[in-house]
Formats: structure tokens, sequence, C-alpha cells
């Protein structure tokens, strides 16, 4: 990290059941599951090392306990805010994958390229990237030039974010390969207030040994 720039790092939760039968969870509030609960615990010294200043997340409950997990090992309380919710998913809600596919194959090939606001009922991509890119801004504002912001959130939300951040179009989402259950993405400002740039993407608990350079 440059000495006056500031550190973002951008946590999907762990794993829960819905995660594990490839279920569509959207806005439903899906704690985690013995696994993600493992995860988080793997994942919080590896995050603790980064020594982030400020811990926020999405108030859903497998957000927030992946948070509380790490917020242990941080010694930070974490934050919670409605705006780093994943995509409400509508009437989509519940479907297993095998199920959406089955049913409405055209628009489950554009969900799964990455065209997540086809479902009917739920948010548009830009209503996602404007709330919870919002917070995440702030998160970054909340800390001093040369600390470290970790924001707690959901894949598909934290996927077009990041695009946004990084100022890639939206059809990239469909290049991305998504966040695995407590992976993290490290950005850095290039100097205060500058522009992030991507450090590390899908580093898990299993990377920590491997130095602060990307893995893809």
């Amino acid at each position: 990290m440059t000495e006056s720039g500031r550190r973002l790092v951008l946590v999907r939760h762990g794993q829960t059941d819905w995660n594990a039968e490839q279920r569509a969870q959207g806005h439903s509030d899906v704690d985690l599951n013995e696994v993600g609960i493992a995860q988080a615990k793997a994942a919080a010294p590896a995050l603790a090392g980064l020594r982030p200043d400020l811990l926020w997340s999405s108030d859903l409950r497998r957000a927030a306990h992946t948070a509380e997990i790490i917020g242990q090992a941080c010694g930070l309380e974490p934050v919670l805010d409605a705006r780093l919710r994943e995509y409400a998913l509508g009437e989509r809600t519940g479907l297993t994958m095998t199920e959406y596919r089955e049913r409405f194959p055209e628009e489950y090939a554009r969900f799964r390229a990455g065209q997540y606001d086809v479902v009917p009922g739920g948010e548009t991509t830009p209503t996602v990237v404007a709330r919870l890119g919002a917070a995440v801004r702030d998160a970054v504002a909340s800390v001093e030039p040369g600390q470290t912001a970790m924001v707690v959130s959901h894949g598909a939300g934290l996927k077009v974010t990041l695009l946004s951040l990084l100022e890639l179009p939206a059809e990239a989402a469909a290049r991305w390969r998504a966040l695995d259950n407590c992976g993290w993405v490290v950005l850095e400002e290039t100097h205060s207030g500058g522009p992030l740039r991507l450090v590390a993407y899908n580093l898990r608990a299993s990377d920590a040994d491997l130095g602060p350079g990307p893995t893809f």
C-alpha cells in the first residue's frame, strides 16, 4: 500500500445451506451453516493480519455472522448497513439453479452470464451498484490515509460493485468468476483520494501464505 493511500478489503460471507444447495438467496435471511462458520473462523486470522481499522457488513445474517467472527479476531465491532445487501431476487428467490434452468432456460442463461437484473421483480444492476457502491465508498472515506476499511457483503453484489469501482463495463461480469465463500478482494488507492486499483482477487485462508501478489 502506498504511504498515503487507503486500502479496501471486500469479503464474501461464508457458506449457507442455500449456497450448498445452489439456491437463490437474495434478501432471504439465511444464516451460516457449520461449513460457513468454519470458513469464517479460518479466514479471520488472515483478515486480522491486514489490520483493518473499520469493519462494515450487510445486515443479512450470513454476512453479519461472518463479520462477527472476523471482528472477534480483529478487535472490531461490525457496523451493519442494509445498503450492503445482496441483489433482491424477486420471483426467483428460493429456486435452486437446477429448478431455475428447467423452468426458465433463456432467462437462466442470461442470469448465469452475469445479467442478474433479468429476474422478474428483482433489483436492477444500476440500483445495486448505486446502493452498495455508495456504502463501500462511505466506508473508505471513513478511514484515514494509510488505513484499511473492510466490508463483508455478498457474491453478485460485490462483483458488479467491484467492476464499477474499477470503472470496468457491467458486461465484464460474465468474465469474472464469483468470489468463493469467505474469499476476499484487496484494493488500494494509488494515492490519498485517488482511484482504486486491484491488488488481489478471491484470496482465501489457504492462500494467506502466498504474500501480497494478486491471485486470479
